[in-house]
């Protein structure tokens, strides 16, 4: 059905501006708002530099973490957020808010009707979901099928936005992107152009590569981030038992960032997770395997799915036990 498209519906999946999207202008505060506040441009300027460009994403950091961008001290910090809450609200709402507030939720079809159908829909904005498994197991294939499923129209079970690509594996495929766009009955080249693409070598740069997705979120529609994977250079970095706590803090640090994206830009985050050997997996189990990055990582993902292969090229897909989607069972 979406492949068999009209030439002139085809011209009409354009991604639409983010002045021409009313809805847009309810999700966050541009941080230059401050500066009718009082707060001075150079201030404002310091908060940019430092990748905080939303009064939304302001309020998620701590003062101590704002007092630690250079030029700004503990008063002005008071003051800033001080400001901050004149614009937006960070207190208490009513269900009924919460509810018309959850209504900006998209959801993105995954390509699969099986899957979307686990999904309740497809894979949802302002969370983190995270697909773990083996190798070959289909991972990264669902995360290129996504980058081309979110610049559908929302009518189509699309995101109508752009995608951000974070690549730790080498395992981003642009020639991959060609055959599942013209599938959905896309131009392929207009498909990439909407694709920011970064290739991160050390935990360090995947984290910098995530702080400076602030500025083009704010400038452009996106709707969804992908992580491949999310732990990989961690395991890298930190060797051993002696390493161990510094890592989960810093994945920790890192996941947290993640999450404050896909809530403050209403953007779908996927993640893929690498596995590791469950000698307590039981003996029924022949290849016992559970994710990397231990309760850190589960609590952080609101969805949880494990890829495993099946026969011939099937691939077998899994909610797991630890996310919300458990109660949709």
């Amino acid at each position: 059905m979406i492949a068999s498209l009209k030439a002139e519906e085809m011209n009409q999946l354009q991604l639409v501006e983010r002045e021409e999207i009313d809805d847009e202008e309810e999700l966050f505060e541009a941080i230059d708002k401050l500066i009718s506040q009082g707060i001075n441009s150079g201030d404002v300027k310091k908060l940019q530099d430092a990748g905080i460009y939303t009064c939304n994403g302001l309020m998620m950091h701590t003062k101590k973490h704002l007092t630690g961008i250079k030029g700004l001290s503990e008063a002005k910090v008071d003051k800033i957020c001080e400001a901050a809450e004149k614009i937006v609200n960070f207190g208490y709402m009513t269900g009924s808010d919460a509810l018309l507030k959850r209504k900006a939720v998209i959801r993105i079809t995954t390509g699969s009707q099986a899957l979307d159908e686990l999904l309740g829909g497809g894979v949802e904005t302002s969370c983190i979901t995270e697909a773990f498994g083996e190798f070959r197991s289909g991972k990264t294939q669902l995360a290129h099928t996504l980058c081309v499923s979110t610049q559908l129209p929302t009518n189509m079970n699309g995101g109508n936005g752009k995608v951000a690509y974070i690549d730790t594996e080498g395992t981003f495929r642009p020639d991959r992107i060609v055959p599942i766009a013209e599938r959905f009955g896309m131009d392929p080249g207009a498909v990439l152009d909407n694709i920011i693409y970064a290739r991160a070598y050390t935990y360090e740069h995947q984290y910098n590569l995530l702080l400076g997705l602030a500025a083009k979120m704010s400038e452009e529609p996106f709707r969804l981030l992908v992580v491949d994977s999310v732990i990989a250079l961690f395991r890298v970095d930190f060797t051993g038992r002696g390493e161990l706590a510094d890592r989960q803090q810093k994945l920790a640090q890192m996941l947290s960032r993640m999450t404050k994206i896909a809530e403050e830009f209403n953007v779908a985050v996927y993640m893929t997770n690498q596995v590791i050997a469950d000698p307590g997996g039981g003996v029924f189990i022949s290849d016992p395997k559970k994710p990397a990055g231990g309760h850190v990582l589960a609590h952080a993902a609101t969805i949880r799915l494990m890829f495993r292969k099946g026969k011939g090229e099937q691939r077998v897909c899994k909610i797991t036990p630890g996310g919300i989607a458990d109660a949709k069972d």
